[in-house]
C-alpha cells in the first residue's frame, strides 16, 4: 500500500517536498490549498507596485504537477486537523493521511490592534498585492482631482510600518515611482506635498543584515526622499490618522503594513505544541511535539534544537526549501527503515534590492552592495522560478522596466459578477 503524505500548503517547502518525492512510487501526494496557485513572494512587492504581473510570480499548481501520477491536488481551506483518526478536515472535503505536513506558512501579524488589522494594507498574498496596486493608483487618481491642500496630502502621504526587507524594498520601489512616474503622468499633483515615511521600533534598517546593508539601505532611502523613523512604532490607525508610539501622528490614507508575521493557526494541534507567534513545536526531524505522523515545515514551525539557532530558524525562504527537501528525504528514510538525518540549516546569506541597480547582498562571510548586488539579486530571484514562463523573458522585462522606468500595467480593474446573467 502506497503511503498518503498529505501537505497542507503549496509554499517553498511544501512544493520542494513534493518535487523531491514525486518519483517514488511508494507515496500517494496530495496538496492542499486555498488558492490554486503557487507563487513567489519575495516578488510580492513588486506586483503591488505595478512593476510586473502577478503571471510573472505565480504558476498553477495542476499544471506544475500534470506529469506526475503520484501528485494530486485538493483545493479547500482547511478547517480542523483530528490526529486521532489521521483526518484533514477542508471546508471542500476530508482527507485521510499516513502522514501529515504542515506548510501553511504566515500571515500579518497587527499585535492586537483593532484599527490597525481593519484599515492598514497587508502585502502576504497575491491578491493583497492587487488590492494594494488598486489603491495606490485610485489614490493618485483622487490625489490629482483634488483641490484642498490639506487633503491632497494626506491622499499623497505612505506610511510603510516595518524596516525589514519588504519594507526597505518596497519604499524604494515607491520613491522612484513617485520620481519617474507621478512627475510625468500626473502634472496635476504637486509632489511637494508628498511623503514617503517608513517606520521601524528598532534602531536600524535591515535589522537581520549587516551593518553595511543598514547604513546603504539608510542613506540611499533618505537620498530618494523617504523619511524614516526609528526606534518608533505604530500604536494605532484611526480617522486616517497614523498614531505613533512617541505620541505623533501622520495623515493618510495609505498605511501599508509589513511589520510583522505569525503563523496561521492549525485547530486540533495540541496547544502544548504551540510556540512563539504561533509557530507550531518541532523535533529535529520537524515532527510536531506530542504528535504522531504529523509535520510542520517552512515558516509555521519552530525548531529549537539546532545549537545554531537556539531561538529558531529565521523565517527565510532558504529554510522552508531546505526543510522541505530534508523531510522528503526522511520519509524514505523511514520506508527503507534507515536513521533519519536531523534538519541542519545552510545559511547561503540574505539580500535586498533598495532602488534602481541597487542592492545590497551578504553572503556568510562578506557583504557588498551596489550595481553587482543588484544582479546578484536579479540572478538568485530567477533562479527558483522553476516552471514559471520563461527566464529569459521575465530577466529581459526587468532590464526593460528598470531601463525605461514605465511599466505599463497600472490598470485599476474591479473584477465583480455580471448581476445580469451571472457571469464575471
Amino acid at each position: 500500500m502506497k503511503k498518503h503524505i498529505v501537505i497542507a500548503g503549496g509554499g517553498f517547502a511544501g512544493i520542494n517536498l513534493i518535487k523531491s518525492l514525486r518519483n517514488d512510487k511508494r507515496f500517494r501526494i496530495t496538496l492542499v490549498d486555498k488558492n490554486n496557485y503557487h507563487f513567489f513572494p519575495p516578488l510580492i512587492y513588486q506586483v503591488a507596485t505595478s512593476f510586473i504581473e502577478a503571471s510573472n510570480i505565480s504558476y498553477p499548481f495542476r499544471k506544475l504537477f500534470s506529469n506526475d501520477k503520484h501528485v494530486s491536488f485538493h483545493m479547500g481551506n482547511l478547517i480542523r486537523v483530528t490526529p486521532e483518526n489521521r483526518t484533514l478536515e477542508t471546508d471542500t472535503g476530508t482527507l485521510h493521511y499516513d502522514y501529515l505536513v504542515l506548510a501553511m506558512g504566515t500571515e500579518s501579524n497587527f499585535f492586537g490592534m483593532e484599527n490597525v488589522r481593519k484599515h492598514a494594507l497587508p502585502m502576504k498574498t497575491i491578491e493583497e498585492a492587487l488590492y494594494l496596486r488598486n489603491h495606490i493608483l485610485l489614490t493618485l487618481e483622487e490625489a490629482a482631482r483634488n483641490k484642498d491642500i490639506k487633503e491632497a496630502e494626506k491622499l499623497q502621504n505612505i506610511v510603510i510600518a516595518g524596516g525589514g526587507p519588504t519594507g526597505v524594498e518596497l519604499a524604494g520601489m515607491l520613491a522612484e515611482m513617485g520620481k519617474y512616474i507621478a512627475q510625468r503622468e500626473y502634472p496635476e499633483i504637486k509632489l511637494s506635498l508628498s511623503s514617503i515615511y517608513l517606520i521601524d521600533a528598532l534602531p536600524s534598517l535591515l535589522s537581520p543584515m549587516s551593518t553595511v546593508a543598514q547604513k546603504t539601505a539608510y542613506e540611499t532611502l533618505r537620498e530618494l526622499g523617504v523619511k524614516i523613523l526609528l526606534n518608533v512604532s505604530v500604536k494605532d490607525y484611526k480617522d486616517c490618522k497614523v498614531i505613533l508610539s512617541d505620541g505623533k501622528s501622520i495623515e493618510t490614507e495609505t498605511l501599508i503594513w509589513t511589520s510583522g508575521v505569525i503563523g496561521r493557526e492549525v485547530p486540533g494541534i495540541p496547544e502544548e505544541s504551540i510556540g512563539k507567534g504561533r509557530r507550531l513545536l518541532v523535533d529535529a526531524y520537524n515532527k510536531v511535539e506530542n504528535t504522531q505522523n504529523i509535520y510542520a515545515v517552512g515558516d509555521l514551525c519552530l525548531m529549537l534544537s539546532e545549537e545554531k539557532y537556539p531561538n529558531g530558524h529565521p523565517q527565510l525562504a532558504q529554510v522552508a526549501i531546505q526543510q522541505g527537501k530534508n523531510l522528503a528525504a526522511n520519509f524514505q528514510r523511514i520506508e527503507d527503515e534507515k536513521v533519519l538525518h536531523s534538519f541542519e540549516y545552510n545559511d547561503k546569506g540574505s539580500m535586498a534590492i533598495i532602488s534602481k541597480f541597487n542592492a545590497v547582498v551578504d553572503l556568510p562571510k562578506y557583504s557588498f552592495k551596489g550595481f553587482l548586488a543588484w544582479l546578484t539579486w536579479l540572478f538568485i530571484h530567477i533562479i527558483p522560478l522553476v516552471g514559471f514562463r520563461s527566464k529569459v523573458q521575465l530577466a529581459m522585462d526587468w532590464f526593460r522596466l528598470f531601463i525605461t522606468n514605465n511599466p505599463s500595467i497600472r490598470l485599476i480593474l474591479y473584477p465583480k459578477k455580471n448581476t445580469n446573467n451571472g457571469t464575471t
